[in-house]
């Protein structure tokens, strides 16, 4: 089939790079402008755009796709003109208005990161691990009008490890997601499947704001594990001591019950933290203006006094 492919961050580049060497053929590319990155806040294309550039593939950056922009009006008569078979979408990060949807024959397939009906939205993998799931997996479904409502056109299943953070369980469901979108592409250009409507009851996964990333230490140990899990590396789990942020990289359970919330307490090599439940173990930090690095090194060197507390 010719594809369009929408997708903007690094995890979509995984689909793309599938597709180009599938044996469909990748027309073009729509991902979102480029941005502002780095200290010199120098304008850098998106991870989707570049990796189309390195194969000589059109890439378009509307910055809507609403018909009264010229941006997507633009956009609607070069994909009149490139006629595609279907436009699977990874990450997009775009809102697809309803007189879009139809331009293909196959639709818009959007392949999102969780078991459709379940964390529809923005953050599915961070909310799977935050909600302590011990399955997720990944779904193919053609976009409709309704929030990540379509029907489903594949499914796969993977285990969340107790380990993972969304760092590592998004970069694996991207690698097995890209499998999927393709075999969901060779279904559709064979006939072999037909779309299943959604069933069961819905969750919603909002975006992450930073306000969400602060750390409650009168939480239990358990919760608290599984939004640092899921809120690494971004937009990153913090917390105050005194006036200064700190960004909490990972901690560890332990069965001790002796502080108090966000009651610090440092041994030579260790650095303990009271919950609502049992103690926790920080196993790295990050320090206002410096590098993540093992918490022990910190305590080190911050000549912290017995008892001080890290503010929820």
């Amino acid at each position: 089939m010719k594809l369009v492919f929408a997708g903007t961050p690094e995890p979509a580049t995984v689909a793309l790079q599938r597709l180009i060497d599938s044996d469909h053929e990748v027309i073009a590319v729509i991902t979102r402008p480029d941005a502002r990155k780095g200290r010199g806040r120098t304008l850098h294309p998106s991870p989707v755009a570049a990796l189309a550039a390195e194969h000589g593939i059109e890439v378009h950056k509307p910055t809507s796709l609403k018909p009264d922009t010229e941006d997507g009006q633009a956009i609607r008569a070069r994909l009149e003109e490139l006629q595609p078979d279907c436009i699977p979408v990874v990450a997009y990060g775009n809102l697809v208005t309803k007189d879009l949807l139809d331009i293909a024959p196959h639709g818009w397939v959007n392949l999102h990161f969780s078991l459709l009906p379940a964390w529809r939205g923005a953050a599915p993998v961070q909310a799977a691990i935050v909600a302590g799931d011990d399955i997720t997996g990944a779904t193919t479904f053609r976009i409709e009008e309704g929030l990540d409502t379509g029907p489903i056109l594949g499914t796969l299943t993977q285990q969340i490890k107790p380990t993972d953070t969304a760092d590592t369980l998004l970069t694996s469901l991207a690698h097995s997601g890209a499998e999927l979108l393709v075999a969901t592409m060779d279904g559709l250009e064979t006939g072999a499947l037909q779309p299943m409507p959604q069933s069961g009851e819905p969750t919603y996964a909002a975006k992450i704001t930073k306000d969400d990333a602060r750390i409650n230490w009168n939480q239990p140990d358990f919760a608290i594990d599984r939004m640092i899990r899921g809120y690494t590396p971004a937009p990153g789990p913090w917390t105050e001591l005194g006036a200064e942020r700190y960004k909490i990289g990972a901690v560890q359970l332990t069965d001790s019950d002796t502080l108090q919330p966000g009651q610090i307490n440092v041994t030579k090599n260790e650095v303990a933290v009271g919950t609502g439940s049992n103690d926790l173990i920080i196993t790295h930090i990050q320090p206002p203006g410096k590098k993540m690095m093992p918490a022990a090194d910190w305590a080190r060197g911050a000549a912290l006094e017995q008892g001080q507390e890290f503010t929820s």
